[in-house]
């Protein structure tokens, strides 16, 4: 952006000056750290997750009451919220605030959305099995016929049975009939 200006902040390995938001007025400093945390991973406490979803913390407590967004929690039952969480209080802000929802039905719809992402992987899962099957069928044919002994053997689709085996030392001997 214009007017964006980094600077590396003398002696700190990945702490950067950021003179777009303040940093060298008000000696702010933005701080980038390369975690590898998934999106499920309860990190943030109340405060910090309901000011990343514009809430107050109260809000947080009784959307966790009503069962509407559930964070994890702490040995000493402290509320922990995931990014997810942070994203879903959001969605309930807005269902809540622009979509005129009440929180029953906001609640409901969160049920559903929850059991159609179940579905789809379980429809994925389904469907990554047919196809292994199909596959395993497809690679797997066999035909069956009737050997020279009167057993059934499996042949290859387009073959048909050795009439004397090839390991067979049998002599067959003809006689027309009398």
């Amino acid at each position: 952006m214009p007017g964006d200006r980094r600077e590396e902040a003398p002696g700190s390995a990945g702490v950067t000056r950021d003179a777009a938001f303040g940093g060298d007025r008000l000696g702010g400093v933005r701080v980038e750290l390369d975690l590898d945390l998934d999106e499920a991973t309860p990190v943030f406490v109340i405060s910090v997750a309901a000011q990343l979803a514009g809430m107050h913390p109260q809000t947080l407590r009784q959307y966790d009451r009503l069962g509407l967004v559930s964070p994890g929690r702490t040995a000493g039952r402290g509320r922990r919220y995931s990014a997810r969480d942070v994203a879903m209080l959001r969605e309930v802000q807005r269902l809540s605030q622009d979509e005129g929802v009440n929180l029953a039905g906001i609640k409901r719809i969160l049920e559903l959305e929850l059991e159609n992402g179940r579905l789809h992987e379980r429809l994925a899962r389904l469907r990554s099995e047919l196809d292994d099957l199909h596959i395993r069928l497809a690679t797997s044919r066999r035909v069956f016929a009737a050997g020279p002994a009167g057993d059934i053997v499996a042949v290859p689709p387009g073959r048909r049975p050795d009439r004397f085996p090839a390991s067979s030392g049998a002599l067959v001997v003809w006689r027309p009939p009398r």
